[in-house]
């Protein structure tokens, strides 16, 4: 069922980039507690396996210590208390790094979905919240069901498993009530990590389905109305920086295109230093030349290094160069009026790269013939193209 926005039209588009932007820095992030909790227990029971020894020999000796008293000090509180208190900071100082270790995962393991976000807008005040209906709806709505159902399904899930883990060492914990101290806390630091570790286990079912639902959940509240849609493209793709942004974006991506395309070329021809055009041509799959890079200046420049790297070709026609960069469209085939000229230059480099091959003397270089209204370095007339172009 579609969400209705506060003047009644109904929420059905999906959010645009600018509105996921502007609702995550309202704070306004997909959340799941559950894989949070799932985290936390995995880390404390990591935690455990990398620092348990360290504290249960840590633990042993400060029971032993605070256990063992002269017979002259019970009689004496100051001397009691006195010990206590050092009993306390060096009980504490033991636990410090895996108290350490959870607090930094409390802080990071909420961001696994949705990123890091940082707001005060939910800490606003907001009328709304006040509505006995609204409370109402949110107390008997579907959110609140699901939330219900998955709390069961946390108390079934991990209340079971914590029941199955105490029956199944229930030996374990017999046995340690009656051993020695030291060899009895470091088998309690092994089973804590045993059951943090299947406890976070045990979450992977709730938490395999609460994610999905946690990110359609906010998907729906971001919606939009068609209105709103309309209003943002007017407000974005109207702006003159954002036009030219664009027009950034894709020339950079064309520019990108077309390097990559360098290599799979049969030959560049230059003008030399101003225009270079990257030319090829299958004779099964192409009709005629295909130009699939071309530019200027420091653009030519670039397209005639990468040639040089992969044994490309270079061939310098200066009128052929330019009559090619200002009439022929980027992957797109070649005017019809210049099928000749370049037939002459893919013949040359065929015959060129047969003659190094078999080692013989490589073939005439040819001089070929512009019509002049390319020459110029202008479009040509529809008459000079020939209405054959094909393009």
């Amino acid at each position: 069922m579609a969400q209705e926005s506060e003047d009644g039209q109904e929420k059905t588009e999906d959010p645009t980039p600018k509105r996921r932007e502007e609702s995550r820095k309202k704070g306004q992030v997909p959340r799941s507690r559950e894989l949070t909790t799932m985290l936390l227990l995995l880390v404390a029971a990591g935690a455990l396996l990398a620092l348990g020894p360290f504290m249960g020999n840590q633990l042993t000796a400060l029971l032993e210590w605070s256990f063992t008293i002269d017979r002259s000090h019970i009689y004496d509180p100051g001397i009691v208390i006195e010990r206590l208190h050092e009993a306390l900071g060096r009980g504490l100082l033991t636990v410090l790094p895996f108290i350490a270790v959870m607090l930094a995962a409390a802080v990071i393991a909420p961001t696994a979905l949705g990123g890091w976000s940082f707001s005060f807008h939910p800490m606003q005040p907001k009328p709304e919240k006040l509505s006995p209906i609204k409370g109402f709806q949110r107390m008997f709505g579907t959110k609140a069901a699901v939330e219900l159902g998955k709390a069961l399904g946390k108390v079934l899930v991990i209340g079971g498993t914590a029941v199955g883990l105490f029956v199944l060492f229930w030996d374990n914990f017999y046995t340690m009530s009656r051993a020695p101290l030291e060899p009895s806390m470091a088998e309690g630091m092994r089973l804590f990590y045993i059951f943090f570790f299947l406890l976070a286990l045990s979450m992977l079912v709730v938490v395999a389905i609460d994610i999905p639902y946690q990110i359609y959940d906010h998907t729906q509240k971001i919606r939009m109305t068609r209105q709103e849609v309309k209003e943002e493209f007017k407000q974005t793709e109207g702006k003159p920086e954002v036009k030219q942004r664009v027009r950034e974006q894709q020339r950079e991506m064309t520019n990108r295109r077309m390097m990559e395309n360098v290599p799979d070329a049969d030959v560049v021809i230059t003008n030399p230093a101003h225009y270079a055009v990257a030319l090829k041509y299958d004779q099964s799959t192409m009709r005629a030349p295909t130009v699939v890079a071309k530019g200027a200046d420091l653009l030519a420049a670039r397209i005639r290094e990468l040639a040089e790297e992969n044994d490309i070709l270079i061939f310098q026609a200066p009128p052929l160069a330019r009559a090619l960069y200002h009439s022929a469209d980027l992957d797109q085939e070649i005017p019809g009026a210049l099928y000749f000229a370049v037939a002459q230059v893919l013949a040359y480099v065929y015959q060129f790269q047969a003659a190094q091959r078999r080692g013989w003397t490589p073939p005439q270089r040819p001089e070929p013939e512009v019509p002049s209204g390319y020459d110029t370095g202008g479009e040509a007339s529809s008459d000079e193209r020939g209405g054959d172009s094909r393009r």
